[in-house]
């Protein structure tokens, strides 16, 4: 599956919430240095999905807020 998320970095608490247009908007603690917003991102992503952190996938948005994830279910 497909999904779309809005990334917001720097946050005090990492959460996750639903929008209206089906994505997910992401609060990461991590800064975006050297992908480890990305990694952090891809760890909340399979903790609010109960999948290993191996079957979630970024497809587009490496350095953009707004990204494309692939999750294998």
């Amino acid at each position: 599956m497909k999904i779309s998320v809005k990334v917001k970095l720097n946050a005090k608490k990492e959460r996750v919430e639903t929008l209206d247009n089906g994505g997910l908007a992401v609060w990461v603690k991590a800064k975006p240095v050297k992908g480890k917003a990305n990694e952090a991102l891809r760890e909340i992503l399979a903790e609010y999905f109960g999948v290993a952190r191996s079957k979630v996938m970024l497809l587009r948005g490496h350095t953009s807020r707004n990204k494309i994830f692939e999750v294998l279910v």
